[in-house]
């Protein structure tokens, strides 16, 4: 499913129309984005969790040269998907 099908999919369940779910969807990944970048979690009851973690530096070998390579600390976006949504996908 691409963003454009689940976008349709929201349309349909929620009695929306397309671009209402659009809308809809751009706000949703905006307020998540405006709180990870504010290093806040942003927990789904149900769903899970999105956060952020700081990856350090460190040293890597390029595959190509073998030559050492700096590779600088990053923050990385994380789901965390929780047991009750894991439960209901193995059911």
């Amino acid at each position: 499913m691409n963003k454009g099908e689940l976008i349709k999919a929201i349309a349909d369940k929620a009695g929306f129309s397309n671009k209402e779910a659009a809308l809809a969807y751009d706000a949703f990944v905006a307020t998540v984005t405006e709180s990870l970048k504010a290093g806040e979690k942003v927990q789904l009851v149900g769903f899970g969790t999105f956060e952020v973690k700081d990856i350090p530096a460190k040293t890597c070998l390029n595959p190509k040269t073998g030559e050492k390579v700096e590779v600088p600390a990053c923050k990385k976006p994380v789901m965390k998907f929780g047991k009750s949504y894991k439960d209901e996908l193995n059911a």
